[in-house]
């Protein structure tokens, strides 16, 4: 018979998602910002509205891409000293950003900082957070991401507080400073795997004087070959072409419109505010009703919520957008990593993450500059946006087609 023991306290693995929480909020909240900068680097550079996009553009190319690297290195060695540097590249890439005399100078410091910085420590904590639950891996992915929602929520808010108080520069090194304080801070609460704590996922009781089995799950060889991993490749890949548009392009697309400055970067907060809804509520729907049809319907809303943006041109109706497309988009970044551990399980899934990601990295590096620079031709955001609705139309039907096949064949 048996004798098991139960952990006493608050499961530490909610530590570790409240660090992931706080590493997401830092990255990417520094990186969303991003918009609120845009106008003012404008002016200071002289510089297209293309061409400034492509800083942001390379930073996310970076930034996702990285994984395919961070993502093994942290099967091998833990998160939490890549977590750490991270964030410390984070503070230090918006620090020199801020000292800049030339937008190369900006894409080298913004670039390489949030790039190499939020890609040496997004792709790992997602991979920690994925060992430390089984039954509530969406909810805990969710609330662990969710810190991309309220990041983007709060921080464009602070950029622009910052600007308005000591100017573009200024804002950049305050952020750096916050970056560092609290992003390297927190990510030292990361333990790779629960046990190295003796613990089970999910806090469940321990049995004593039991081995723990290794981690079961696909080579990576075998994974990225199989048609489940290509299916939601294919589908990261044409969603990613639009999905960061808006965090570049919407504040200036509401001020063409007559929207004042402080307002329109509003719309980001409120992009910030549904995607931490739907990162938190859509994260435990799909642990109910199923991961794969849940992140289906991200897909077919991040669609139709381009769609109203299309015909866009009021507040109101930017911020109905604004509050559709952060619910569908932040679920959408919520289930990923959750449905890769499903299909194939946790012995690699950090590695397997990263190289997910690549995909994302390339529509990244190349939607947000090209609106940009379809921008500048034709003076108008139609184009762009009539792409990014056809991008995740693409992406549905490649799922769509993928996942029937497989839900079939595994019945």
């Amino acid at each position: 018979m048996n004798i098991t023991s139960r952990p006493v306290g608050l499961f530490y693995g909610w530590f570790v998602v409240a660090a992931a929480f706080a590493i997401t909020f830092i990255g990417f909240g520094s990186a969303y910002t991003f918009s609120a900068f845009l106008v003012p680097l404008q002016a200071e550079f002289g510089a297209s509205r293309g061409s400034v996009s492509l800083v942001f553009s390379l930073a996310g190319f970076l930034y996702f891409g990285l994984g395919v690297l961070s993502g093994p290195l942290a099967d091998r060695w833990g998160s939490r000293s890549l977590a750490v540097v991270g964030m410390v590249l984070v503070g230090l890439g918006l620090a020199l950003a801020g000292m800049a005399r030339s937008l190369t100078e900006v894409y080298i410091a913004y670039g390489f900082g949030i790039g190499l910085g939020v890609g040496l420590s997004y792709v790992p904590v997602l991979g920690t957070i994925q060992r430390w639950f089984i039954r509530r891996r969406g909810f805990a992915s969710g609330i662990a991401v969710s810190g991309i929602g309220v990041g983007t929520l709060a921080m464009p808010l602070l950029a622009a507080l910052l600007i308005e108080s000591f100017g573009w520069r200024g804002a950049y090194f305050g952020l750096g400073g916050l970056a560092v304080a609290v992003g390297a801070g927190m990510a030292l609460l990361i333990v790779n795997n629960p046990r190295d704590r003796g613990l089970e996922p999910d806090g469940d009781p321990v049995q004593v004087g039991g081995q723990f089995q290794p981690l079961k799950g696909f080579a990576v060889a075998a994974a990225i070959k199989s048609s489940r991993f290509i299916g939601l490749y294919v589908a990261c890949l044409f969603c990613s072409f639009g999905v960061f548009v808006p965090f570049v392009h919407l504040v200036p697309y509401a001020m063409d419109h007559g929207v004042v400055p402080n307002v329109a970067v509003y719309l980001l907060a409120v992009i910030g505010f549904g995607s931490t809804a739907g990162r938190f509520l859509l994260g435990g729907v799909a642990d109910r009703f199923g991961r794969r049809l849940t992140l289906l319907a991200m897909y077919v809303g991040m669609a139709f919520a381009m769609t109203i943006w299309l015909i866009a041109s009021d507040p109101w109706l930017l911020m109905v957008f604004a509050l559709i497309y952060g619910v569908f988009y932040g679920g959408w970044v919520a289930l990923l990593p959750a449905v890769v551990m499903d299909y194939f399980g946790g012995r690699n899934v950090g590695s397997l993450i990263g190289i997910l990601y690549t995909s994302v990295a390339f529509g990244t590096l190349i939607g947000p500059s090209a609106a940009g620079f379809a921008y500048d031709l034709s003076q108008s955001y139609t184009l762009p946006i009539l792409a990014s609705v056809c991008a995740n139309i693409i992406a549905v039907v490649v799922f769509a087609g993928t996942s029937r096949e497989l839900h079939a064949r595994d019945q």
